[in-house]
């Protein structure tokens, strides 16, 4: 198909609506910028961004967290450690006495990462430790680190990864994201196109991107493994997002990321191909100690792997065998910068937080440390109690597209998600034994608290 006598077609490039639920990142190019999502009765999504010049409100509320946290918890920590078990007790002594939990317990104790977990036996302490420092909240309510801007775990990730592998309940096999545009919609796309046919020309890239937008409509979003109505839910949702919109270069990070559009080669891709991304957990990073009462996550733990389909007549989608080397290279660059990444847009460390949370949570569970400790979540599990499904489920979003010319094929990639198997993470044939014993060592150096406190460093 050509593209008038220019002999030019256009590259279009596309991604499903943003979910930016309480995210501090880049939007249209601008780094820094608070944003946000409003979320309707019926679940569609939209964007929104808080204005900030010059960062004075962003210091003034540091500033505030700071004076407001108690001196202990606003250190700074190599390996802050947390009792699961005397944490939901302290919660549950606020609850029957009709009040709320504390601010340290919301955040856990300001841990920006989860990096081990520890059984003690005679205790019956069941402990996840990590880095940790003082926290605040930034214009769009995420809670970021005072000093680093580092994301800081919540306690409401924390539950929704415990109730899915829980003392009682069957262990979750798959928590899984994807935004996907409707069979129907794919239809309509592709015949907008045509319809569009030799009368694009340079300079009309707004007219086709609000053409390619209201032809593909709504996109839907569905979530398995996890209840959707959670902040667990739409951290991983917001991050596949984002993803997208970098590999089409709607979003520009500082971090050096190889974009898709940069890489790909319009002769080399089939004209209706669709290409997806996924990220999943890095499966190499678990490892135990040889009694297995001590175990270590590793590295960054987060992978953005490739996948190509075809949309056949119809809207169709089946799977391709053809493969596409933009695509893998966006992917192995997204996965060898993540670190850096995180570090800039917080989304991206929340949902390795989140991923982290659901792999402790699926080794404390296949360890049965809940049976060994007598511990059986309490308020944790219960959502009367201590309610985590507050949020109104992502159901729908809009389309975000870009439109780039380049080459003479006209390229549409789209769609993706997020796929997670915990149980997979701490199986034999990922779990590695330590042989050098440092991951045991970690927990003997511990000094677990005489009174009933549940964190400490």
């Amino acid at each position: 198909m050509r593209w008038g006598k220019s002999v030019r077609r256009a590259f279009i490039c596309m991604a499903a609506a943003a979910l930016l639920i309480q995210g501090t990142g880049v939007m249209g190019g601008l780094f820094n910028t608070p944003a946000g999502v409003l979320v309707d009765a019926t679940g569609v999504l939209r964007t929104r961004t808080f204005s900030d010049p010059g960062g004075r409100l962003t210091r003034q509320r540091r500033q505030e967290a700071i004076a407001a946290l108690n001196a202990d918890v606003a250190k700074d920590s190599k390996l802050r450690k947390v009792s699961l078990n005397r944490l939901e007790a302290h919660l549950k002594a606020l609850l029957d006495a009709g009040q709320a939990e504390t601010r340290e317990m919301k955040y856990l104790a300001g841990l920006t990462r989860i990096t081990h977990v520890f059984y003690y036996p005679e205790s019956k302490d069941i402990v996840v430790a990590g880095p940790a420092e003082g926290f605040m909240e930034d214009l769009s309510g995420r809670a970021v680190g005072v000093k680093t801007g580092q994301a800081i775990l919540e306690l409401q990730d924390l539950i929704v990864a415990l109730r899915a592998f829980s003392p009682t309940g069957e262990a979750t096999n798959v928590v899984s994201v994807s935004i996907d545009p409707t069979k129907q919609g794919l239809a309509n796309f592709q015949q907008y196109l045509a319809q569009v046919g030799g009368a694009a020309r340079p300079g009309m890239e707004r007219r086709l991107t609000a053409g390619m937008k209201e032809a593909l409509g709504l996109q839907t979003v569905t979530i398995k493994g996890i209840s959707p109505e959670t902040h667990f839910a739409q951290v991983l949702v917001e991050a596949d997002y984002r993803m997208k919109l970098i590999g089409i270069e709607l979003e520009r990070p500082r971090t050096k990321i190889t974009s898709y559009v940069s890489r790909a080669n319009p002769r080399s891709v089939a004209r209706n191909a669709m290409q997806r991304w996924y990220f999943t957990p890095n499966y190499d990073t678990v490892v135990v100690s040889d009694d297995h009462l001590a175990m270590e996550l590793r590295g960054d733990g987060v992978k953005l792997v490739s996948e190509n389909e075809l949309v056949q007549a119809g809207g169709v989608r089946v799977d391709s065998k053809l493969k596409d080397a933009a695509a893998e290279a966006f992917a192995q660059s997204f996965t060898n910068n993540y670190g850096a990444l995180a570090k800039e847009s917080p989304v991206y460390a929340q949902m390795r937080n989140c991923i982290d949370l659901l792999i402790a949570s699926a080794y404390i569970q296949q360890q049965d440390f809940y049976a060994q400790s007598g511990w059986d979540l309490g308020v944790f599990a219960n959502e009367a109690e201590y309610p985590v499904q507050t949020l109104v489920a992502p159901v729908q979003v809009e389309t975000a597209v870009n439109a780039i010319w380049k080459g003479h094929t006209l390229m549409t990639p789209i769609g993706g998600g997020v796929n997670i198997q915990p149980r997979k993470a701490v199986s034999e044939q990922f779990v590695k034994v330590d042989q050098a014993g440092e991951v045991a060592e970690a927990r003997q150096a511990i000094q677990l608290p005489k009174n009933d406190r549940w964190w400490w460093d």
